[in-house]
């Protein structure tokens, strides 16, 4: 062989070494611990709790279309409760408290020229609504024979929408759009 292909693989050899050496060093180490561990404690070590870091009291984070780093995503979209730390957020009662997703179209009428449908929330209740009314998430945009149209916004910091309109019909079914 020549000088630079044996060379090469001089090189190659001291290389794999460098990082195998470390490693096999490392689990030397770690076995005679572990074994000495087995015979004078059975119990499982407790898990220490790794603390969070926290931003410092004046910190002031502007999001231009991004998540905000330090709320967490563990909890994200499960009841608000937990994610205002256990106090559960008091909700409006009646139509102004009821979410896009919660309202069931029951009738649709004609009263005075203008289109009022009633609709039932997660209380059982049966309430009316005319376009322009409030809900928890959004505004009843218009109320036609068929259908009640709402604008709901959009909670989510990833999407790019803020708004969107989800059509109720009067025969069940959603549409949004």
């Amino acid at each position: 062989m020549t000088k630079a292909v044996r060379s090469i693989q001089l090189l190659i050899c001291v290389a794999a070494l460098t990082v195998a050496m470390p490693s096999y060093a490392q689990a030397k180490k770690t076995e005679p611990k572990a074994k000495a561990d087995e015979k004078s404690a059975p119990a499982a070590e407790p898990v220490k709790k790794v603390d969070l870091p926290v931003p410092p009291p004046n910190f002031e984070y502007t999001p231009q279309g991004r998540r905000d780093p330090f709320i967490s995503l563990v909890n994200r979209g499960k009841d608000q409760s937990a994610q205002n730390g256990g106090v559960a957020a008091k909700r409006a009662e009646g139509v102004p408290g009821m979410l896009t997703g919660e309202l069931t179209v029951r009738g649709i009428m004609q009263a005075r020229g203008a289109w009022v449908a009633m609709v039932s929330g997660p209380d059982g209740k049966v309430y009316t609504v005319r376009a322009g009314d409030k809900l928890a998430d959004g505004v009843v945009r218009q109320v036609n024979a068929a259908s009640v149209v709402i604008l709901q916004e959009v909670n989510d910091p990833l999407s790019l929408e803020k708004q969107r309109e989800v059509r109720k019909f009067l025969r069940g079914g959603d549409e949004v759009k």
